[in-house]
Order: structure tokens, then C-alpha cells, then sequence
């Protein structure tokens, strides 16, 4: 009886082990490490490594007035910083990003963005979800995880850039409830996470106003883009 309650004991210790070491969001030392080794391979053995963004305007690279500053968009702005770091890599930058859309849309046309055949797939809806609310956003974001996922993709989800209509720092904003599903996603699938939201969140807490990091009242700036790529670049930093 003794061995078999030591026994029972040790079974319920492992199990809530493996799900506290499930149930957290992927290391970013390793999620990639496959993939940064690959960027480090030489010609003639190298192969070419496809980053895609998949989202709204802001990866998209648009600012004030409509005007789309695609090489001062956060995703080349972590291209150049890739390309210093891995001279040798051959690397796509795709954007499938859509200015406007919601993830229900980009759900709608994943197969298109699979179709590119991703390495590593970033998601950046959050800021246009508030549009369709927190339950049609987790379905949509949890039916792209699992395509990705089911297709051995590294994925890393993005929380929501600024609105300036907002305020960032308010207990119960809508941005901020976004901002808690996603990073609830990226524990609950073990994947990446960049947390936008609350970079600029801390911007907005020690200089009090981040309109210097905007371009438009809900795009930033290229100094804006720059603090997502830097963050960004953590997951590729060898």
C-alpha cells in the first residue's frame, strides 16, 4: 500500500511538472535553434529560410496619410538585424498582411499564407480584433496555431501595438484584454511571444506619452517599429 501511494504521488509530480513546463511560453534561447542553426550554414549547403508576417497595417508597414514605409516596418527592420548577425543566410521576408483586416479574415485565407511554406510565421492581429471581440479572436488565432504547429512551423504571436485612443495604462482597456489572450496563446501552445504591448506600456509609464514612437494615432513611427524588431530579434540573438 505504501509503494503504491509513493507511486500515485510520483505520477501526480510528473504530471503537474510536464503541464507547469507545457504551460508556458517557448524559451528564446531554443524555440529556434534549428533554424538559427540553418541561417548559419554556408553555400553550397545552405537553403533558403522564409519568415512571414502574417497581419494587419502595422506589419504591413503603413503610417500617416495612407503612406506604406515598407523598409521601416518593424519585419525589415528585423531583416537587417538578422542579415548583420547571419551573414551567410539566405532569408525571404514575406508580409501577407493586410491593411484593416481582422484575424477572422486572415484565417479565412491561411492557406495562402501556408502556401509560402513559413520557417518561422509571426501573427500580429490584436490591435484590429477589438473590431470582432476576444471569443472570434481566439478561435481564429487558435485555428492558424494549429495549422502552423501541425506543420512543424515555429510560430511566435505578437500583442497589440499602441492606439493612442486608448488608454494603455487603464485596468480592463480592450487592448490590454487582447494583449492577455495572446500571451494566454503562447503559453497554452508552448510558442513565441513578442510583447508589443507592453513595451510600449513601460514607454508610457517612465516618459509619459509615447507619440514620439507613433507615426498616426494607431501606427508607429519607424523608432516604433524598431523597439517591435529589437524585441524581435531576441528570438534569432545566437
Amino acid at each position: 500500500m505504501k509503494q503504491l501511494f509513493l507511486l500515485n504521488l510520483l505520477v501526480l509530480f510528473m504530471n503537474a511538472t510536464s503541464t507547469a513546463q507545457s504551460n508556458k511560453i517557448a524559451d528564446t534561447t531554443e524555440y529556434l535553434s534549428s533554424i538559427k542553426h540553418e541561417l548559419t550554414v554556408q553555400w553550397p549547403k545552405n537553403r533558403t529560410i522564409n519568415l512571414v508576417f502574417h497581419g494587419h497595417s502595422v506589419p504591413a508597414g503603413y503610417w500617416h496619410n495612407h503612406e506604406v514605409h515598407t523598409l521601416e516596418s518593424y519585419p525589415y527592420l528585423l531583416f537587417k538585424k538578422i542579415k548583420e548577425q547571419y551573414p551567410y543566410a539566405v532569408v525571404n521576408m514575406i508580409v501577407t498582411a493586410i491593411g484593416g483586416e481582422n484575424s477572422d479574415k486572415g484565417q479565412a485565407r491561411f492557406d495562402d499564407v501556408l502556401a509560402v511554406k513559413p520557417d518561422v510565421l509571426f501573427i500580429d492581429y490584436a490591435l484590429n480584433d477589438r473590431g470582432i471581440g476576444l471569443a472570434k479572436a481566439k478561435e481564429s488565432w487558435e485555428k492558424m496555431i494549429h495549422e502552423a504547429i501541425d506543420r512543424k512551423i515555429k510560430v511566435i504571436l505578437l500583442t497589440p501595438s499602441p492606439d493612442q485612443r486608448a488608454d494603455m495604462l487603464a485596468k480592463g482597456n480592450e487592448l490590454e484584454a487582447h494583449a492577455g489572450q495572446v500571451r494566454e496563446l503562447a503559453m497554452k501552445y508552448h510558442i513565441g511571444l513578442t510583447d508589443s504591448f507592453s513595451l510600449f506600456q513601460k514607454i508610457k509609464k517612465e516618459e509619459g506619452d509615447i507619440s514620439g514612437y507613433m507615426s498616426h494615432i494607431n501606427h508607429p513611427n519607424k523608432k516604433g517599429h524598431q523597439l517591435i524588431a529589437d524585441a524581435l530579434f531576441s528570438w534569432f540573438r545566437n
